[in-house]
């Protein structure tokens, strides 16, 4: 019977310091009630009518990961940016990292779909994925030590468990000598010379036949200690780029959406930006992107790499080019005077 991770409705709007040392020592912490429910409804109902409904002829598309740029930020979804840029959000990964907000960078935002369906007989079939950590294609170098994280991985779940199942699996860190984290973190397909393998079977067939003490340590130290995330509505999980993880299959028939972001801290400049710049969304006939950038607030913009308020960037001239740029849409520019 596989073991269940329960989510901890907060009691105030904001990350308390139980959820952040379980974030800090074992590498994940699930959380409800951190964003305002209309809000996740929102996002949903923009998601639910660009994915087709399960058991669909148009379903049978939707096979891997990302939403084809439809909900990258900045979306033509608002309440997707709105969850993006939340304040809330903002200042529980700036808690998490033990920084200011002003001191994270947004690297990746997008809301996908996942079916409930039969495995393809691929081997990057994302049906029921091999145990793996996200560093690999976020950052050009390896995690830091285990005590100076700079990133915060975060999905948001948009069904409940029941609906879909499909939690995602993750393995508690136990303490500084766990095994499973044992340093480097290279035991798994996609790095350090082993081919890149997304489903699980294909995977750990090919480990068992050409790094079999690779595979002895996953099925012993990882499979046989994963937990599965128990979701409700709007649960969010916190989690790192070197937790031990995985996609876990759906119940047949069903659809599960989330939203998936990556918050690292502004002086990691080796973790990148996953989709394309902010920058290229302007010029669209919406101007929308000129819109979200003249109403949001100085953090949010930082977030967003436009320079802090005190950056050396700022002197008359360039708040005045800056002002002049996005005067029509109603910016502010005190802050950085």
């Amino acid at each position: 019977m596989p073991r269940f991770a329960e989510p901890v409705l907060l009691s105030e709007a904001a990350l308390g310091a139980a959820q952040i040392d379980q974030w800090r020592s074992e590498g994940f912490t699930l959380v409800d009630g951190l964003l305002p429910r209309d809000l996740l409804e929102n996002a949903y109902d923009d998601a639910a009518e660009h994915y087709p409904d399960p058991g669909t002829p148009e379903a049978a598309n939707f096979t891997s990961f990302g939403s084809y740029q439809r909900f990258v930020f900045p979306s033509q979804s608002n309440a997707c940016n709105a969850i993006t840029l939340h304040e809330r959000l903002l200042n529980a990964v700036a808690d998490l990292l033990d920084c200011s907000v002003l001191d994270i960078r947004l690297t990746q935002s997008d809301l996908w779909p996942k079916y409930g369906r039969e495995p393809h007989a691929t081997t990057q079939d994302n049906a029921d994925q091999r145990i793996h950590c996200d560093y690999p294609n976020h950052t050009l170098t390896h995690p830091p030590p285990w005590d100076t994280p700079e990133a915060v991985e975060i999905i948001i779940f948009l069904n409940d468990y029941a609906e879909a199942e499909g939690g995602t699996a993750v393995v508690p860190r136990q303490g500084s000598d766990d095994s499973a984290y044992q340093w480097p973190i290279t035991r798994t397909p996609g790095v350090a010379g082993l081919p890149y393998l997304n489903d699980r079977a294909a995977a750990e067939s090919y480990l068992a036949e050409h790094a079999p003490e690779t595979a002895r340590f996953r099925e012993y130290h990882l499979y046989a200690r994963e937990v599965l995330t128990h979701y409700n509505f709007g649960t969010v999980l916190f989690y790192r780029h070197d937790t031990w993880h995985r996609g876990t299959p759906l119940k047949l028939g069903s659809r599960r959406l989330v939203l998936n972001m990556t918050f690292k801290k502004a002086a990691s400049e080796w973790v990148n930006v996953l989709h394309p710049g902010w920058s290229w969304s302007m010029y669209r006939p919406s101007q929308f992107m000129e819109k979200l950038i003249a109403r949001a607030t100085a953090e949010q913009r930082t977030v967003l790499g436009f320079p802090a308020p005190g950056n050396a960037y700022w002197t008359p001239e360039t708040i005045a080019a800056v002002e002049a740029r996005y005067r029509p849409h109603g910016i502010d520019m005190a802050p950085y005077r």
